[in-house]
């Protein structure tokens, strides 16, 4: 299924997101840099709208989360914690809903969503970057969840970081709410890469290039799916559905090109 690069002029233009597509990748990003990209429910619902923008796209294969100015994401702004102050529980209930749902959203799309994080990522935006599929970072970032020192509870956020890095680490970033290096992060499983910061923007667009023209969207769709599923399930059940997955693969569109170039030798691209 050879494929021929062309810009897209799909584009996204809301508040404090934006979304384009160039060369099969969809770039997300957040332009909150005054307010450190700090988040509020405007700015929730503005990346569920650009990831569901992104996710309909039919020239997006790859998705990019970036930021502008020099933090990625400080977490919750002012006005934000001011409000929740006045909330009563519906309401607070419904606003950590929201949230909820943009975290799951990232962690179960379709399409590879990688985290270019050219700063700081603290507590909600530390929990952006755990959502994604590939979180790549520079040396000056830190990341933490720091809401235990201020009374807030980690929780789920706290979901998502145990499959990622296990309970003992969970532990340490979510009792302590102590920032990190991004070599400590990496070393976590935080991150998958630390790289120079003239570097950041080349080294994600290498990675996302390289899913776009090597690998099948539908198998890459496929294999997030499973990563969502399969660790809930008990063994039995797991490898049941895995084989019933991996049955129903084997008659897609891709996975017959990909046969087929494979038995003639020859290339594909994607």
């Amino acid at each position: 299924m050879e494929h021929t690069s062309t810009p897209s002029a799909e584009t996204l233009l809301l508040t404090y997101i934006s979304y384009h597509c160039q060369d099969r990748v969809g770039y997300i990003t957040l332009n909150r840099p005054e307010k450190r990209n700090a988040l509020s429910d405007v700015v929730v619902k503005e990346l569920n709208q650009a990831f569901d923008y992104a996710e309909d796209d039919e020239n997006c294969k790859v998705i990019v989360l970036r930021a502008t100015g020099p933090v990625f994401c400080a977490g919750a702004d002012l006005r934000y914690l001011q409000q929740m102050q006045h909330n009563n529980y519906q309401e607070n209930l419904e606003d950590s809903t929201l949230f909820l749902h943009l975290l799951y959203q990232i962690y179960t799309l379709k399409k590879v969503v990688i985290a270019q994080v050219q700063g700081h990522a603290i507590a909600g935006g530390c929990a952006l970057a755990t959502v994604c599929d590939f979180t790549f970072t520079v040396e000056a970032a830190r990341f933490g969840y720091t809401e235990v020192k201020f009374g807030f509870l980690p929780a789920i956020v706290k979901v998502f970081l145990l499959k990622r890095i296990g309970e003992a680490r969970a532990k340490e970033l979510l009792l302590t709410g102590d920032l990190i290096s991004a070599e400590k992060a990496k070393a976590y499983g935080l991150v998958n890469e630390v790289v120079a910061e003239n570097q950041l923007e080349a080294r994600v667009q290498e990675l996302a290039q390289r899913l776009c023209v090597q690998n099948s969207a539908q198998a890459m769709e496929g294999t997030k799916e499973l990563f969502a599923l399969l660790q809930e399930l008990p063994l039995k059940e797991a490898l049941d559905y895995a084989a019933e997955r991996n049955a129903l693969a084997r008659a897609t569109d891709d996975s017959q090109t990909g046969i087929e170039a494979f038995l003639k030798n020859e290339p594909i691209l994607w």
